[in-house]
């Protein structure tokens, strides 16, 4: 049974530093790229076999990193600095595959625009906010923004 689907950029590149990892012997990069190829797998799976988009990889790539966020948060509370370097490299190798993200003013930038467009009804901004900065930015930050600059 021979497998058609087609892997995408992001994963194609995640598999060749997978490659270049294990020949470094670099067994932290190796292990977070797994996982991240890993959590990729099961969402195909768990959409029954349906193929996954660019934007459906950076959005699990982003929950990835939201995940080691919030790891280091509560390792530093428990006072375990050895599990916050862990979490905080494993951070740093996602971000290599993560798109960039939208600082705070081109959120307000954006925001702002939509505001002149559409008026300063919160419930008309915010979806389209949220559609324009989708894996692009926090969306509780948008949001934030969006109420800000609608009041």
């Amino acid at each position: 049974m021979t497998d058609t689907k087609t892997p995408s950029a992001i994963e194609e590149r995640m598999r060749e530093d997978l490659k270049a990892a294990a020949r470094e012997r670099d067994q932290l990069r190796m292990d977070t790229i797994r996982m991240a190829l890993d959590a990729f797998h099961l969402e195909e799976i768990a959409r029954m076999r349906q193929p996954l988009s660019e934007q459906d990889r950076w959005t699990i790539l982003d929950k990835q990193l939201k995940q080691r966020m919030e790891a280091i948060e509560i390792y530093r509370n428990a006072n375990r600095p050895d599990k916050v370097a862990k979490e905080e490299a494993e951070a740093a190798v996602l971000r290599l595959y993560a798109p960039s993200r939208l600082g705070e003013d081109e959120i307000r930038t954006l925001v702002a625009g939509l505001v002149a467009q559409h008026g300063k009804d919160f419930r008309t901004i915010m979806p389209l906010a949220s559609r324009e900065t989708k894996g692009r930015a926090d969306g509780k930050r948008v949001s934030e923004i969006v109420r800000e600059l609608t009041a």
